[in-house]
């Protein structure tokens, strides 16, 4: 009869393990990640990380945005409750934050919103694959000017910048780089380093 192997393979990359440490590090160092593209499944994930980070401590929580954005809705779910919870949030860029990803960075209130160095932005009006009978793109069209008024309102309270100037920079996709961020009023300050955060 053969004797059971009782030896645990070391942890290979990407494996349960090792993703485990890496979520309980990230955690007790109140540090959110958001990359890739933003959906349901995302926003439901950052969700309950804001609110158990948020239930654990009233100290500040780090969140790097690195995305292209997404959908829409998914990013109100977590510009909203980055608002709700009671802990303050630092939003850091990083690689590009586009669309609904700079619908969320611009949940924080402006001297929380950082970015490093070579981070880039993207704003421009939510699009939509309007489909279907005639009176359901006509609903879809309403729906999409809506949402870019929302959005509009949303930049322009968090920048400074008048609404009309906004809306007629979002007719069309707006880049900044990070240096250009900063003087829209998207970003407060660029760091290099994580002892610049809390300078």
């Amino acid at each position: 009869m053969d004797t059971p192997n009782t030896n645990t393979p070391p942890a290979t990359p990407g494996s349960e393990p090792r993703t485990s440490y890496l979520e309980e590090k990230a955690f007790k160092a109140r540090t959110l990640l958001v990359f890739g593209t933003i959906t349901d499944t995302l926003a439901a994930d950052v969700a309950r990380r804001l609110i158990a980070l948020d239930a654990e401590s009233a100290e500040p929580i780090d969140m790097l945005v690195s995305s292209p954005g997404g959908h829409l809705e998914s990013g109100d779910t977590m510009h909203d409750l980055v608002r709700f919870i009671a802990a303050p949030v630092n939003m850091i860029g990083t690689g590009w934050v586009g669309s609904a990803a700079t619908h969320l960075y611009l949940a924080a209130p402006r001297e929380r919103r950082f970015c490093l160095p070579n981070t880039r932005f993207l704003i421009h009006q939510p699009s939509g694959g309007a489909g279907g009978p005639a009176s359901d793109i006509a609903i879809q069209a309403r729906e999409i000017v809506k949402a870019r008024e929302r959005i509009a309102r949303t930049i322009s309270r968090q920048t400074g910048k008048p609404l009309e100037v906004v809306l007629a920079d979002i007719e069309r996709d707006h880049w900044l780089s990070a240096e250009e961020a900063v003087a829209y009023g998207l970003v407060s300050r660029i760091i290099e380093n994580k002892a610049a955060l809390r300078a």
